[in-house]
């Protein structure tokens, strides 16, 4: 019996956007190997808000949650 085993690599990666005024939005990243680089996720970002996913706004800052 094992009692410690390896997790399962993460299928989608949490973002937390947060905008000038004080909003705040989750954005879902597919691709956990995209999700590593804070310019590529930057993008995604504003890709989303034009397609209508994001809210509009500034954003001033994205972090990783999980």
């Amino acid at each position: 019996m094992n009692v410690f085993r390896k997790s399962a690599p993460a299928k989608q990666v949490l973002f937390v956007v947060d905008y000038d005024d004080d909003r705040r939005a989750y954005l879902w990243i597919d691709d956990p190997a995209s999700a590593k680089d804070i310019r590529t996720v930057g993008l995604l970002a504003r890709t989303r808000q034009e397609e209508g996913t994001l809210p509009e706004g500034t954003i001033t800052n994205i972090r990783r949650v999980r």
